[in-house]
């Protein structure tokens, strides 16, 4: 999970390579001879969460940075100790530019500070894939590759104690798991120094109600850990 300072430079620069050879592979190269990294001037090697957050601003290592109106490169205390994870921009996050947008953005809202009594600026709230999907679908796995050392650098940087993921997509982004979500879900996963709590993504509580017992006390678990 783990991504190092220094070599961050050189895994954007595979980043940029990936994403070549998956759009000539998409074309039917089979093989094709060595080429050059044109790697856009705009890029800073990392040194703080601001730099990386400028760098996400201005990527445009995928197609996803054709539709969206930004990218959203991460909100709150970069020295948090709970970090949540989302799998994917929403329309209605891009439109606003906000983490806390619609009915789903308010519902989380009320989560952190209802329940675990904390104030949305003192965690850090962050995307698995940091821009919104193209009409909708489901972004892909070339995009997630274009994106994932992001979400590793900004967990490098930061050192939360506590990461929540939200949803399935986000556990499974995040640790490679996630084939059986029900068995992991509001567990304490121990994943190197990092606590993982996967636990439901408010968008399906809103659709299954039923389940707001369950997710309060995935919140109950997760204020446990802070205390």
């Amino acid at each position: 999970m783990a991504s190092k300072k220094g070599s961050m430079l050189k895994s954007y620069q595979n980043l940029v390579l990936l994403q070549n050879l998956y759009r000539l592979k998409a074309l039917g190269f089979e093989y094709i001879d060595s080429f050059s990294v044109n790697i856009n001037n705009n890029y800073i090697e990392p040194k703080s969460v601001d730099d990386l957050q400028k760098n996400i601003s201005t990527c445009h290592l995928c197609d996803l940075s054709k539709s969206r109106k930004q990218a959203m490169n991460g909100f709150g205390n970069h020295n948090a100790k709970l970090m949540i994870v989302d799998f994917c921009v929403s329309q209605s996050d891009d439109l606003s530019n906000s983490y806390y947008s619609g009915r789903s953005g308010e519902s989380l809202r009320r989560m952190v500070e209802n329940v675990l009594e904390l104030r949305v600026e003192d965690i850090y709230f962050t995307h698995a894939i940091k821009c919104k999907p193209l009409n909708s679908n489901r972004p892909s796995e070339s995009e997630w590759n274009s994106c994932k050392a992001y979400l590793f650098a900004q967990i490098e940087f930061i050192k939360p104690e506590i990461i929540v993921t939200l949803g399935k997509d986000a556990y499974h982004k995040l640790t490679g798991e996630g084939d059986d979500f029900e068995s992991v879900r509001g567990h304490i996963i121990d994943i190197k120094k990092y606590k993982i709590i996967p636990i439901y993504h408010p968008q399906y509580i809103l659709r299954n109600p039923e389940q707001k017992k369950t997710i309060l006390n995935d919140l109950k678990t997760i204020k446990s850990c802070l205390s």
